[in-house]
């Protein structure tokens, strides 16, 4: 989806659809307003998980998912087709899900999130975003538990932000941000580095998260973002050494 359309370029601006605009942030600085509305958001959705709020939440979830669909299919439709295309997807994301459209939808959901953010970052402010990520996750999911509770309400609206991984009678729950804020600093190296060098950092990633499936425990919740953010950062530090 970057590649195709939304590669940042310094001095250029790459349109979103629907005349949407991106956040007013400064490169060096604009992980401290998009970490900020990371905890807001989640403030909110715990609130609605305390209230049992089912259908705000997929009402929300709905809407963001068509916006954010589209903007990912703007990348090789025009701006009917992306908004037909996303509506029908997220009707049966939301509706009528499948491990199939579910899975199929967030994969496009990331790079929609990352065309609209992007630009708006640079490889040092995505580093610190990565690393202010995984203190959260950790804390989140090994000393506050929140994040478990956010997961099970999800899983219980069966509205999910993430990849779900069914095998047997069993699933594994693989939460948006821990691919959707890599995918924001794998970006960040796309302009200088091209995309199948840029490739580096999510096999790192991906690496490091499958060490983590293999050697972590069944039935118990893991924070992934320290695991890939170490794998990113090894991509990243081969990535410079090959290359410059």
């Amino acid at each position: 989806v970057i590649n195709q359309r939304y590669t940042p370029v310094p001095g250029v601006v790459k349109d979103l659809p629907l005349n949407m605009t991106r956040p007013d942030f400064e490169a060096e600085t604009s992980y401290v307003p998009l970490f900020s509305i990371i905890l807001i958001a989640t403030v909110i959705l715990m609130i609605l998980a305390k209230f049992r709020a089912l259908r705000l939440w997929k009402l929300w979830f709905f809407v963001s998912v068509l916006l954010i669909l589209t903007v990912a299919f703007n990348a090789f439709f025009n701006e009917y087709i992306a908004i037909a295309l996303a509506l029908l997807l997220t009707v049966l994301k939301v509706f009528k899900s499948n491990v199939y459209t579910h899975n199929i939808s967030e994969f496009f959901i990331y790079g929609g999130l990352t065309a609209v953010f992007a630009p708006i970052f640079n490889i040092k402010s995505a580093i610190i975003l990565l690393i202010l990520i995984s203190i959260y996750d950790a804390f989140a999911v090994w000393k506050s538990k929140h994040m478990i509770a956010l997961a099970k309400f999800q899983s219980e609206a069966k509205v999910f932000a993430g990849i779900y991984i069914p095998y047997g009678k069993n699933a594994a729950l693989l939460g948006g941000g821990d691919i959707g804020i890599p995918l924001l600093f794998a970006t960040a190296a796309l302009p200088s580095y091209g995309l199948f060098r840029t490739l580096l950092i999510p096999v790192g990633a991906t690496i490091a998260l499958l060490l983590l499936l293999i050697k972590g425990k069944k039935n118990t919740f893991y924070p992934a973002m320290p695991f890939i953010t170490a794998g990113c950062l090894v991509g990243y530090i081969m990535l410079i050494s090959l290359f410059g």
